[in-house]
């Protein structure tokens, strides 16, 4: 209820950070009524399907519309993402300890933690896709470039979760400290990079308490400028805290435990996380669309050192229609150079 309840606060706040133009043409009474009965997110979906079939048929102002629909999208997917990571990983978690505890599992059960781990990965890649909707030139994902990002998250996902599982297998009060343990550093840790996301400081500390969230259990970009060294230390933090939880799971296992099929499953979990690391390292270093950039004479440098030769983001006509939230996402993954990131602050949107 918490997560759900956040979910729909930042989906308030959004919307009302929006300019008039770009909310939708409903009372603002009734769009708080929405929101306070948790269907806030709903109501996005259809006003996206109504831009949508507008952007399908009108002919009149359809570079508008179809700016209108990439914020849009990106906004549904960035709450579909808040809720993979706050609601549905957690409760994946769950279900995985409870089955591991009565040591029953129905195929039922087995094929939706399977469809669970799958629908995990695929929001990050959703998230990611979207964030690339807004280049004025579009450098996308291909089809290769979006199977390894797909599969490098899930690698780095799986093992994560299931040494969580296991720890609270044996030690279920242990999670209830673990918790807040690495969520309160991963917290500090957004806050010393300096988001500025929200339009202030309140509803900024909620979307650092949701981030932090996400990164005890996956990798998510949150400043701008160079990430390899804060990924070097991130994915060594969580490699070393899995690691702890999964030898404090063997130290602790009886001898004549009934799980011991998990044996060779724990030992497969640090292998597959190596792999989703040197999957991650193929993606940027080969399957980038930076290297098609870098190709065609350009530069999009979104991982490397920072800099972006006339990299562009998609902008309405209006001068008015800005909005600090896209500009600020965009900026971090997609570096302007410093023509164009003089271009926006003279009031161009960033979508």
């Amino acid at each position: 209820a918490a997560a759900s309840a956040a979910a729909q606060a930042c989906s308030w706040l959004w919307l009302r950070s929006d300019p008039p133009a770009l909310r939708p043409a409903v009372p603002v009474a009734l769009l708080a009524a929405l929101h306070l009965l948790q269907l806030g997110f709903f109501f996005r979906c259809l006003h996206a399907l109504k831009v949508g079939w507008k952007v399908c048929w009108a002919k009149a102002e359809e570079e508008d519309e179809q700016r209108h629909m990439a914020f849009l999208s990106h906004d549904i997917s960035m709450l579909r993402l808040f809720e993979t990571f706050l609601e549905n990983t957690p409760q994946l978690t769950l279900l995985l300890y409870v089955i591991l505890r009565t040591n029953k599992a129905e195929l039922s059960q087995g094929l939706g933690i399977g469809t669970s781990f799958l629908c995990v990965s695929w929001s990050l890649l959703d998230y990611h896709q979207s964030l690339r909707s807004f280049l004025q030139d579009k450098y996308e994902l291909s089809l290769g470039s979006s199977i390894i990002y797909f599969l490098w998250n899930l690698f780095l996902i799986c093992p994560r979760i299931l040494v969580v599982a296991l720890f609270a297998l044996l030690w279920p009060y242990g999670v209830a400290l673990h918790f807040p343990l690495v969520w309160l550093a991963m917290f500090l840790w957004v806050s010393l990079q300096g988001t500025e996301f929200m339009e202030s400081s309140g509803p900024e500390q909620l979307y650092r308490a949701m981030v932090a969230v996400i990164l005890y259990f996956s990798w998510f970009n949150v400043a701008q400028g160079r990430t390899l060294y804060r990924s070097i230390i991130y994915h060594g933090f969580i490699l070393v805290d899995s690691t702890l939880l999964a030898l404090a799971w063997l130290w602790g296992r009886a001898p004549s435990e009934e799980h011991s099929y998990l044996l060779p499953v724990v030992s497969a979990a640090l292998p597959c996380y190596l792999l989703g690391l040197g999957l991650r390292v193929t993606y940027y270093k080969w399957l980038h669309p930076n290297m098609q950039v870098q190709q065609e004479g350009g530069s999009d440098e979104v991982d490397a050192s920072g800099r972006s030769d006339g990299l562009e983001f998609r902008s309405f006509l209006e001068p008015d229609l800005v909005n600090r939230r896209m500009q600020w996402l965009a900026q971090t993954q997609f570096p302007l150079s410093q023509p164009a990131r003089q271009h926006f602050l003279n009031g161009t949107a960033a979508v």
